[in-house]
């Protein structure tokens, strides 16, 4: 097989891998603080990516320039399912949160059924098909657009919580509860705050990722386990960890697609997830309890 093919390949996966992490950080950032992990993580993304073919659809607004209305309206949404729905199950059993979560998962995937049913959409725009060379290697405009993209909004976040007064607020409520309680933080504020951060960053994700793949209604689980799959690996909790194994995931993603069969993709993804549990449980960037 030509190196170059091989090459291309493993630069495609990387690109997309960066765009899977920055999905996957929403989901690690909200488990990492509020400690509730988002069943509906997919079909939020899924929304974003409706959202955004309905705006290129209507008034032509590149993928690119949805980014701001859309993580602006997931934030808000966010922010209010958090403190108004998931918040009263904060201190419920895991199988409750499990089983509220899950249930608005359905109610969305049914919803978009019905408002847009079953037929894949895409947004077509010029760059989509345009590449650059470098002798054999090529890079598609689109996925390096989307990679650098996901890469700036993953450097915003990271500053966002090392250097802001919120985010470090944000930092010690994941540190110790009951100790931010203490000093007067508003928690309850705070994990809103929080998810309607990790709701922004999966509606970027999927701001980004509608240029890559067709959505259906149906998209939503698949990358719900796939986003579970990429914390794990990476680390749950771990942001860095959540890039990491996005990255990871891509390439042997788009490897699998070459040397086996592009359907066999997830059994490789699973694969290396046994793997990380049989040999580091807390992920590669994660932290033994």
């Amino acid at each position: 097989m030509p190196i170059d093919l091989i090459f291309n390949v493993v630069i495609a996966g990387v690109l997309t891998g960066l765009v899977y992490g920055l999905m996957a950080l929403g989901l690690s950032v909200i488990f990492g603080v509020v400690r509730v992990v988002n069943f509906a993580h997919g079909e939020m993304m899924t929304i974003a990516m409706y959202a955004t073919v309905v705006l290129f659809a209507a008034w032509k607004l590149d993928p690119f320039l949805a980014i701001f209305p859309a993580a602006l309206a997931f934030f808000v949404f966010g922010y209010f399912l958090q403190s108004t729905l998931i918040n009263p199950f904060i201190t419920r059993p895991e199988h409750s949160q499990f089983m509220l979560l899950v249930a608005v998962a359905i109610i969305m995937v049914n919803g978009l059924l019905m408002i847009f049913g079953p037929t894949a959409r895409n947004v077509q725009v010029d760059y989509q098909l345009e590449s650059w060379e470098l002798g054999k290697i090529l890079f598609d405009k689109a996925r390096v657009y989307a990679a650098l993209t996901a890469m700036a909004t993953s450097a915003a976040l990271f500053a966002f919580f090392k250097f802001s007064r919120p985010g470090k607020a944000i930092r010690a409520c994941a540190d110790n509860h009951l100790g931010a309680k203490v000093v007067g933080l508003n928690v309850k504020h705070l994990y809103a705050l929080t998810f309607g951060i990790g709701s922004a960053c999966v509606a970027v994700a999927g701001c980004l990722m509608v240029l890559l793949v067709d959505v259906t209604p149906v998209l939503g689980p698949a990358y719900t386990l796939l986003a579970f799959v990429i914390v794990i690996v990476g680390g749950l909790g771990s942001m860095g960890g959540a890039l990491l194994g996005g990255v990871l995931i891509g390439v042997s993603e788009a490897v699998a697609g070459l040397f086996i069969t592009p359907s066999a993709k997830s059994m490789v993804s699973f694969a290396l997830l046994i793997l990380v549990l049989l040999f580091r449980p807390q992920g590669l960037l994660g932290r033994k309890s």
